[in-house]
């Protein structure tokens, strides 16, 4: 793709976001207390993916598309994203090949362009790699302060961090397929590594999710007789990190959370 590509292909894009920014402001006017787009990357980017994959597959491309039309030789697919932008924020992109492509790029700052393409190698773009650096970002990012999971610590080796933002609001993180991934990739030392450097949350925070989901019945939510260290290193014993099914079975018992609480 060369510049005057780059530069078709972020109008282009622009004009797609005015498409789609009607339509998602009112499914998601606000996020938190800020107004849409803010915090509404990860809407944006699957808005703009999906209807660029039905684009791409007509017969006849628009023209800004035509740079990216898959191409076997060049060995370039359009895939969505998510990771770090800087270690400033967490965000939700699309790759083509050595591109970083971002339709959601004014969800942190609003007087941002709506779209900005750059070589990936330039963008400040790139995985999170530990539970260290999520943390790192999250606490400037969403102004949390984090705990390690010991409320459900059956879920901890898969998700072990709380998170309690200013406003009272708590939930369990990282629920999302990279970082559940991560943590079976590295059999659970990372998340027992992050767990081990954590705080316990306050007592009246553990009450607040137990009288919330009391009424809950998931067995994996009623373990306790373990911590969530002795979790880890249960599971890796076990091979649980090779296990899709009971990865399944932690994440439906993570969406009978999913809400969170508010500890207020």
């Amino acid at each position: 793709m060369n510049d005057k590509q780059r530069q078709q292909l972020e109008i282009y894009l622009a004009e797609l976001r005015l498409q789609i920014d009607a339509k998602l402001a009112q499914e998601y006017p606000f996020f938190s207390d800020k107004p849409y787009p803010l915090g509404r990357c990860k809407e944006i980017r699957n808005a703009i993916f999906q209807i660029l994959q039905k684009k791409l597959s007509a017969p006849k491309l628009d023209a800004p598309l035509i740079a990216l039309q898959s191409n076997s030789a060049a060995n370039c697919e359009l895939k969505p994203v998510w990771g770090s932008l800087r270690d400033e924020y967490f965000q939700n992109a699309l790759l083509w090949g050595d591109w970083y492509i971002d339709a959601a790029n004014d969800t942190v700052n609003p007087n941002k362009p709506r779209v900005e393409i750059t070589q990936l190698v330039n963008s400040g773009f790139g995985p999170i790699t530990s539970f260290e650096q999520f943390c790192l970002i999250a606490r400037k990012y969403w102004q949390v302060t984090i705990y390690k999971n010991d409320v459900y610590p059956a879920l901890a080796p898969f998700l072990p961090l709380l998170c309690v933002n200013e406003k009272g609001a708590c939930w369990l993180a990282a629920a999302n397929d990279d970082m559940i991934s991560l943590a079976r990739q590295s059999q659970f030392t990372l998340s027992e590594r992050i767990i081990k450097e954590l705080a316990n949350p306050p007592e009246r925070v553990r009450l607040c999710w137990y009288q919330t989901y009391s009424e809950v019945s998931n067995p994996l939510l009623k373990r306790t007789d373990l911590n969530p260290i002795e979790f880890c290193q249960r599971y890796r014993c076990e091979k649980k990190y090779q296990n899709l099914h009971f990865r399944d079975e932690i994440v439906k018992a993570y969406l009978h959370l999913a809400q969170g609480v508010s500890v207020v």
